[in-house]
């Protein structure tokens, strides 16, 4: 799944974490001083810029500069480490993906920043003061039309570009698995897993995979934001005053959420790997009938579609009691920021506009950390997925089988 596309995936994936490290580490202590030695005028303390001139300003460009030289460092390393078929779309492409999402994050980041001066002013508008007229209203909207259309042309960019990518990599796999047929073509339901398992992984790998990226990339740009924001909320219900209330309680409310809802599905990625065996066996015996009037019998027939029949209802039924928990936390989570600020609105500690940063600064870190929550049940197809491919590994590198594969091969040898 992996090595078809990465060259060696347990190494290259390891260092790409060791080097981004290292090259956060000589950003966070060293980058300022450095982008003002080559020419930089950085100012830490300037405000930040609401509209595209922030994608122009000193801090932008100069970060723009060095993730493109770290991305073409560790590039070239790997390209003469380990030359791959795939690599200019696995290495560099992997980093202009990660540079891409980065920059329709930052986007977002803006439009907070934007949210707090406009309620501000329709907060003071609403107030009866004439300082704030109908056109400084509608060029708060102008500004924030500029900034909306230009993150759909990013947007569109990013995805015709991960729509390309994704299927180099379902290519890729397609390409080592027809090349080893020889040896997987006796797993049952072996021409489903290379042409459908292989389009399901690259089609799931496509969301939950940029999912991924895009969450650790709104963390990034966010928790500055969210601690920022910190300061205006003094107490919070019943706990009372902690440091760094809005970052901790986002935190804890997501990992509660993420732990509730993986006991809850627990038993479900299992049930969706039986549920595609199942139905390939069911499938395997039509196939059978069409060439041989001694197979699929009616009797044969009933009896597989009935397995079939048992394994859907179990999965509903799981599937019930799951998505229980899951609507109720997703209900629960549509307030829960307002419940924090409740004592500090009340208070009136905070202005219109800095509540909707907050609320909406609030959402983004906890989409982010609850990125089990919310791609759950697109992660339990995943896993079936992957436990299916697993099969063709095992073969492949002369590995024991799994145990449920095992049992399908020596149920067909007996027949």
């Amino acid at each position: 799944m992996f090595e078809s596309f990465f060259p060696k995936p347990k190494l290259f994936f390891s260092s790409a974490g060791i080097w981004a490290f290292l090259c956060i580490l000589f950003w966070v202590y060293f980058g300022e001083n450095v982008g003002r030695t080559i020419g930089f005028n950085l100012d830490p303390n300037a405000e930040t810029v609401i509209g595209l001139g922030y994608f122009f300003t000193p801090e932008f460009l100069w970060f723009d500069l060095y993730f493109i030289f770290c991305s073409l460092v560790f590039s070239f390393f790997w390209f003469n480490y380990l030359p791959h078929v795939w690599q200019f779309w696995s290495v560099l492409g992997s980093c202009f993906l990660i540079f891409s999402t980065y920059v329709t994050v930052q986007v977002n980041v803006i439009i907070n920043e934007w949210y707090g001066p406009f309620y501000n002013d329709i907060q003071t508008a609403l107030g009866g003061n004439s300082e704030v007229t109908a056109t400084t209203l509608y060029m708060h909207l102008l500004t924030f039309s500029i900034i909306a259309f230009s993150y759909i042309g990013l947007a569109v960019i990013k995805s015709f570009f991960i729509s390309h990518y994704i299927f180099r990599w379902r290519n890729a796999m397609n390409d080592f698995y027809v090349d080893k047929w020889s040896k997987v073509r006796g797993v049952e339901g072996a021409s489903q897993r290379i042409q459908e398992d292989t389009m399901q992984f690259a089609s799931i790998m496509e969301s939950v995979g940029v999912y991924i990226i895009r969450s650790a990339m709104t963390l990034i740009a966010f928790l500055p934001v969210l601690s920022a924001l910190s300061v205006h909320v003094e107490t919070i219900p019943i706990i009372g005053l902690i440091p760094y209330p809005l970052v901790t309680l986002a935190l804890l409310w997501s990992v509660f959420g993420t732990v509730l809802l993986l006991v809850a599905g627990i038993k479900l990625p299992g049930l969706k790997f039986k549920n595609q065996r199942v139905e390939a066996a069911f499938r395997k015996e039509l196939v059978y009938g069409e060439d041989n009037s001694n197979r699929a019998k009616p009797p044969e027939l009933k009896e597989l579609f009935n397995n079939v029949r048992r394994n859907y209802f179990r999965i509903y039924w799981h599937f019930a009691y799951f998505n229980v928990f899951r609507f109720m936390y997703g209900q629960a989570d549509s307030v829960f920021a307002y419940v924090i600020l409740i004592p500090t609105i009340a208070a009136g500690k905070i202005t219109l506009g800095t509540m909707n940063q907050i609320l909406r600064a609030f959402g983004q870190v906890a989409n982010s950390f609850q990125f089990l929550v919310n791609a759950w049940t697109t992660i339990i197809e995943l896993m079936s997925i992957y436990k299916r491919l697993q099969a063709f590994e095992a073969l492949i590198y002369e590995k024991e089988l799994p145990k449920i594969d095992q049992e399908f091969i020596k149920t067909q040898k007996e027949d």
